[in-house]
């Protein structure tokens, strides 16, 4: 079965999928051709988003299979799957795989993510523990999870009925930082701060940059930042993206939320890391500031469908 927005034909589709294929083109240029043909969705663009899962850019890589999850299609699944068992990929292509398939959430997907909680990569055990607990949480659970205001399939729903006050922020903001509390609620607490989305909430995100038991969980926290896009938090971003002892994974999340802040600060930062002795981290700066140029521009489109 094939399913595309109209006006999106195979042959378009192929073309497009070329683009992003093509190890030759501007990074920003495959990352555009990505976002367009999740936007388009259906078989053949997940097809073209699976070929690419051979490239040699872990960031591109992780890029796929976030996209793949986000389409919450079954047909990714046998491509994710392959590419969680695949121990060649790298930690944060892996996590990003086994995340994915929490994002879809089919029952079958169980196994491989208990078989790969116990994975001697935290990325990965962490991810898959989560993704496994997310499957079986909305198999059980009595809660109705709402849509956020981002629209994203995250990785655990929102703490129930937490509220828009700043008693609820200063507690949320504890559960998140409480290294003693399982990752599920600490989650949970994030995406409840980024939902109310006050300054005050994101300041209380940005604090869980510097918890240091978990690179998964900080860099889940830069992601959430970078949906927010609040210049309240440059400087705990800038912190974490500056600290070269820091894990890749994260480092490279900081810099895609600052260009997602796009402010003139941001764009100065970014610039500074383009040559930084990691790889992720110097596309991260890359696709960034393409991203910089986007938000400061009404004419530049990024990934549209049209």
């Amino acid at each position: 079965m094939s399913a595309h927005k109209e006006g999106f034909p195979p042959e378009r589709i192929a073309k497009i999928g070329a683009v992003l294929n093509d190890s030759a083109q501007p990074l920003k240029a495959r990352f555009r051709a990505l976002f367009i043909l999740r936007n388009v969705g259906g078989e053949e663009s997940i097809e073209e988003i699976g070929r690419c899962f051979s490239d040699p850019s872990a960031l591109l890589k992780h890029e796929l299979a976030y996209c793949l999850g986000q389409m919450q299609d079954s047909r990714a699944l046998p491509v994710l799957r392959r590419t969680l068992e695949d121990t060649a990929q790298e930690p944060m292509v892996r996590h990003e795989a086994g995340e994915a398939l929490g994002a879809i959430g089919d029952m079958s997907s169980l196994d491989i993510l208990d078989k790969y909680a116990t994975d001697p990569l935290p990325e990965v055990s962490e991810t898959c523990q989560l993704a496994a607990k997310k499957i079986r949480w909305a198999m059980t659970s009595k809660e109705k999870l709402s849509s956020n205001p981002y629209y994203s399939v995250d990785p655990t729903p929102p703490v129930n009925n937490a509220q828009e006050k700043e008693t609820g922020i200063e507690k949320l903001g504890q559960i998140l930082t409480d290294t003693s509390l399982p990752l599920w609620e600490r989650y949970r607490a994030m995406f409840s701060l980024r939902n109310i989305g006050t300054d005050a909430a994101i300041k209380a995100l940005g604090q869980g940059l510097f918890c240091e038991d978990s690179a998964l969980f900080r860099h889940e926290v830069a992601f959430v930042l970078g949906q927010v896009q609040s210049a309240v938090v440059i400087d705990e971003l800038k912190a974490r993206l500056i600290l070269k002892t820091e894990n890749p994974m994260v480092r490279h999340e900081c810099a895609e939320a600052l260009g997602a802040i796009a402010t003139e600060e941001c764009e100065t930062i970014l610039k500074e890391y383009l040559k930084d002795e990691e790889r992720v981290v110097r596309e991260s700066c890359e696709v960034a500031l393409d991203m910089v140029d986007y938000e400061n521009s009404p004419d530049f489109q990024y990934a549209t469908i049209d």
